[in-house]
């Protein structure tokens, strides 16, 4: 079937995003050569803004416009007490609850020596240089539950058991094999609540 070249570039760079299959990148390629040129010419925009303004936090790796990020420097946080999460986006879903007030620590991923990720490719080490400094009296784990999540959970207690640093899981509510993104403000609230020891 024919279709221009420039309507397959596109389809193909959609391709590129994750969940986004070739039905889904046709039908949303036909939406933006639908749309007003003013509408695309903003989509278009917001892309380039986001590679050209977001930078990630020199404290916690977090995505942020201000280096250190907003949440590193509010001072009303609770510095004694860090979320490890994987992904930035992790720490956008913890903060919708409303019911976590100590500061971030984002992986950037988590351990998985089938893909060729161990500590070194992730933020392990800024986050021993953090608690080094002093002042930490626990370290939440909010990585997924699933393998590799476990596997970074169990990889840090072995750093952390002998620093004398309280490590907490999140609790119930959180289903074996999800990831945080799919879950709902009210259930990652009372995981973080009945947090459990290591």
């Amino acid at each position: 079937m024919f279709r221009p070249r420039a309507l397959n570039n596109l389809i193909d760079e959609l391709c590129r995003l994750p969940g986004i299959g070739e039905k889904t990148a046709q039908r949303l390629a036909f939406f933006i050569l639908r749309s007003p040129a003013m509408r695309v010419e903003r989509l278009a925009q917001a892309i380039g803004e986001v590679k050209e303004k977001i930078l990630f936090c020199s404290q916690c790796s977090s995505i942020t416009e201000s280096d250190p990020c907003p949440l590193c420097m509010d001072a009303s946080r609770d510095r004694s007490v860090i979320c490890v999460v994987e992904d930035p986006s992790d720490v956008f879903l913890i903060e919708r609850t409303g019911a976590y007030k100590g500061v971030y620590h984002v992986l950037m991923g988590a351990l998985s020596p089938l893909d060729g990720i161990g500590p070194e490719q992730l933020k392990i080490d800024a986050l021993m240089t953090r608690i080094d400094q002093g002042g930490v009296r626990e370290v939440i784990c909010a990585t997924n539950p699933n393998m590799e999540g476990e596997a970074t959970v169990l990889y840090l207690a072995k750093l952390l058991k002998p620093r004398g640093i309280r490590l907490t899981r999140l609790a119930h509510g959180l289903p074996v094999g999800g990831h945080l993104e799919y879950a709902d403000e009210i259930t990652l609230s009372r995981s973080l609540e009945g947090r459990l020891d290591l």
